[in-house]
């Protein structure tokens, strides 16, 4: 089976849950991990600056493709969902590389 390194697309209305649309296993069956980032007020600011937002989390979620598996904005909840392969402290990583081109993004949890 193979899957995408890096898709990254909003929702406003999700018709199935995440649990059913994220991936739980890579390619080769080994597990993956999972975690959360809240950007406050997302859904509130200009249409230019949400499309430019999703510019800068796809430009730097690009960066780590060998590491991300899925990614999922769901502009609703302003929560951008992220599966990666289990490397020690990428999710970190990830978070730091988000906050530079978006200060105000903050990690809510990680599985």
């Amino acid at each position: 089976m193979s899957m995408p390194r890096v898709s990254l697309f909003p929702l406003l209305d999700a018709t199935e849950p995440l649990r059913k649309r994220a991936p739980i296993v890579d390619e080769n069956g080994k597990a993956l991990s999972d975690f959360m980032l809240i950007i406050p007020g997302l859904r509130l600011r200009p249409q230019l600056r949400i499309q430019q937002t999703m510019k800068d989390i796809h430009a730097t979620l690009s960066r780590f493709s060998d590491q991300v598996v899925f990614a999922e904005l769901n502009l609703a909840l302003n929560l951008l969902w992220v599966s990666i392969r289990p490397v020690t402290g990428i999710r970190f990583e990830i978070t730091e590389a988000l906050r530079v081109s978006i200060p105000d993004v903050r990690l809510v949890s990680h599985i």
